[in-house]
């Protein structure tokens, strides 16, 4: 596998254990696919640690789906593979909201987590 395929293959099985916790509205679960001590940032202030992921989802509204599209990868590191995101997220009572997000998953023993 070349670098650039391996790379978004790592991203979306990280990615697609966040969304399908995204889509049950199970914040713990979301906040199990980021590391101890990842830097979050939503729509509101920045936090440090699963708690804050957790508690920013727990207050998303029931219904909020995501969708998600790797745009570009890079491989810093062994450990390491950067993505820039096109992801919308769909409520069930107002239109989408669009983002772009980039993310850092890190490799932590046998498990890749968003950091």
């Amino acid at each position: 596998m070349n670098d650039m395929s391996d790379s978004e293959a790592v991203l979306r099985d990280v990615l697609d254990r966040w969304k399908a916790a995204v889509d049950r509205h199970e914040p713990r679960q979301v906040a199990a696919q980021f590391t101890e001590d990842a830097i979050f940032q939503g729509l509101r202030p920045h936090s440090v640690g699963r708690p804050g992921v957790a508690a920013y989802y727990a207050s998303q509204p029931l219904g909020l789906t995501a969708e998600y599209r790797i745009l570009e990868t890079r491989r810093p590191a062994d450990d390491l593979v950067l993505g820039y995101l096109s992801v919308d997220f769909s409520f069930t009572d107002r239109p989408a909201l669009a983002v772009n997000l980039g993310v850092l998953v890190r490799r932590e023993e046998e498990d890749w987590r968003i950091s």
